[in-house]
């Protein structure tokens, strides 16, 4: 599925079963909690933290779906291209960062 269908099928799924987008605002806050998950999981999965029981049957791609989802809505509803917004996004990190990672000390590993 390329990100433009993302955004079509997101866009179907909300009319046919969400009734409406939640507002912007809604949204944000949603988006926010479903990234707090998928913290939440990698902190405890492949940090420092302790995993507890029951986290250990959390899906993270599945959490990293929800974000998706919620951050597809906010770029439809705000009349966003992703796949036009992410190639913009690309050439002007490849312009700016083209030899900045390859001198840093610090990613050789």
């Amino acid at each position: 599925m390329t990100i433009e269908q993302a955004q079509q099928v997101v866009d179907a799924w909300i009319k046919e079963h969400g009734v409406r987008y939640f507002n912007e605002l809604t949204n944000m806050a949603m988006l926010t909690e479903e990234v707090g998950e998928v913290a939440r999981i990698i902190a405890r999965r492949y940090g420092e933290q302790s995993e507890k029981e029951s986290d250990k049957a959390k899906d993270l791609g599945d959490e990293m779906a929800d974000v998706l989802f919620v951050l597809i809505c906010l770029a439809n509803q705000t009349g966003i291209n992703l796949t036009e917004a992410l190639e913009k996004n690309l050439s002007k990190k490849t312009t700016r960062d083209s030899e900045r990672h390859k001198g840093n000390e610090k990613l050789r590993g």
